[in-house]
């Protein structure tokens, strides 16, 4: 698991390989990813959009932004959390992703941008 915490906001990322859901002689390797947003400041938030950095291996680099997670724009109130879980498919079987939360302050309506930690996404086998 990674974790970052970026004004207030604690990040927290594991990452679980989908063998059922990959077919390797296809080039196409499935992974699950679970986030939790632990809202550690003194306001409550709301996250407004995402946007992803997708590293495979072979050098592509994917670019995902959009509103919300996983079709929500979850408030967090202090000392609340929100988890969802989502995925993401590589072409090979060593990558990792990275990205940023935009966060609204609900106070005083300001935004600022919470950062996710790069993680690994990582086929077990390769690891062995």
């Amino acid at each position: 698991m990674v974790t970052a915490i970026t004004q207030g906001v604690k990040i927290s990322v594991e990452t679980i390989y989908q063998d059922e859901h990959s077919n390797p002689a296809n080039e196409h390797y499935m992974f699950a990813y679970r986030i939790e947003i632990e809202n550690l400041s003194d306001y409550a938030i709301q996250l407004m959009r995402r946007q992803w950095f997708i590293f495979d291996s072979n050098g592509s680099i994917r670019e995902v932004e959009g509103e919300g997670v996983v079709g929500v724009q979850p408030v967090i109130e202090p000392g609340e959390s929100y988890s969802y879980v989502s995925g993401c498919n590589l072409k090979t079987d060593i990558g990792s992703m990275r990205g940023h939360y935009s966060m609204n302050r609900l106070v005083d309506e300001t935004s600022f941008e919470v950062d996710i930690p790069e993680f690994q996404l990582i086929v077990p086998y390769k690891l062995n």
